[in-house]
């Protein structure tokens, strides 16, 4: 029987469609338990590579004849082994390519609409790590919002729109993923920007995106508003396109809020956040889309593969914004916060310049679930 290779982006269309299909995970039980392929119709067996090393056949009951199997392992090559071993069983399987750092680092570009005077804003989802990075188009130019290391993604998408990325915007100095912003902004000879209060010890020149602050995209006069809003960190900005849209970085999410505690002040921080999302973000028009830079759960993506809804919604629905008693929100802040990140501190202190670790050891550090929110 056959053994086929299945990309990320082949998997990642099959969680958007809500497809069925069986996962069988060799990685170590702690690995698996601690992140994995996330899908609605998705069914799961962790059975690790060392378990199988004398054979499947006593496994055979338990993966299914009547829908699409995918091997999966860290980098690729346990998953090659036991899918062949499936095969010589009589079973058609297919394996990840690339396994799951393949899975961590691939982005699938959505649309997410129209802007009123021409262009278009995109989508970036990094669905193994839930990450999100956006691309806003306007009369041939470009401006990349919270970018991933994975530079060549947003030039190749460049490249495919006939646009020039001229401007690379930060919301905040994030802790849990690389930043690719000032890499793009270098390859592009464009202007990277910064929250200049999360950039005290950047090793970097970098232009300070402040309140108020308007950025043109193009000629058609489509503004990229700076809005101060912190909590998450205390530079944490907010951006407002078009009169349409909110960029929340990483303050408000679909199904959750931000936590402030990555910088190791919670305390400090807890006030600011709500303060941002109970006063200036009750401020802006409930019909402007919200678009965070990260999801938490599968459940939060759209039925089109993105991530985003209107904040009148989130008002209605997101617990985190509809504790009146602000003692029970400090201690949902502070009293509830998940892991922190894989190597946060190492990832703050390469977004800050301090050390600049090689690609592999980059892969290495980002490794895991995102883990900026709670809920």
């Amino acid at each position: 029987m056959s053994v086929t290779p299945m990309t990320a982006a082949e998997v990642a269309k099959k969680v958007i469609n809500k497809e069925n299909f069986f996962i069988l995970d060799v990685r170590n039980e702690d690995a698996f338990a601690d992140w994995k392929i996330e899908g609605e119709n998705i069914q799961h067996l962790n059975i690790p590579y060392f378990n199988l090393l004398d054979g499947v056949e006593e496994s055979l009951h338990q993966i299914p004849n009547d829908q699409d199997v995918i091997v999966v392992c860290a980098k690729e090559g346990s998953s090659v082994f036991v899918a062949e071993m499936l095969a010589e069983e009589g079973r058609d399987v297919s394996y990840l390519q690339g396994g799951m750092k393949a899975w961590s680092e691939y982005l699938e570009p959505v649309k997410v609409g129209d802007l009123k005077d021409g262009g278009a804003i995109y989508q970036f989802v990094r669905i193994g790590k839930g990450c999100l990075s956006y691309m806003i188009v306007s009369n041939g130019e470009a401006v990349i919002v919270d970018a991933t290391r994975m530079t060549n993604v947003f030039l190749d998408f460049a490249k495919q729109l006939d646009v020039k990325i001229t401007h690379v915007l930060d919301t905040h100095l994030h802790a849990d993923h690389i930043s690719g912003g000032r890499k793009l902004a270098e390859a592009v000879n464009g202007t990277y920007w910064l929250p200049p209060k999360d950039a005290t010890e950047v090793m970097f020149a970098y232009e300070p995106l402040e309140d108020g602050q308007v950025i043109k995209v193009g000629k058609s006069k489509i503004d990229i508003q700076a809005l101060y809003s912190p909590g998450h960190t205390i530079g944490s900005t907010s951006f407002i396109v078009d009169e349409a849209y909110l960029l929340s970085g990483d303050i408000l999410f679909i199904d959750s809020i931000g936590r402030p505690d990555l910088a190791g002040l919670a305390e400090d921080w807890v006030g600011d956040l709500r303060e941002t999302l109970y006063s200036r973000y009750r401020e802006l028009a409930e019909d402007l889309l919200v678009l965070p830079a990260h999801f938490m759960i599968i459940e939060e993506l759209n039925d089109d593969g993105s991530v985003s809804k209107k904040l009148g919604k989130l008002f209605a629905d997101n617990h985190g914004l509809n504790i009146e008693d602000e003692q029970e929100f400090r201690q949902l802040v502070t009293g509830n916060l998940p892991p922190q990140p894989n190597a946060y501190q190492e990832i703050r202190q390469t977004n800050m310049g301090k050390i600049a670790p090689d690609e592999e050891t980059q892969r290495e550090m980002e490794i895991g679930p995102n883990r900026c929110a709670v809920r």
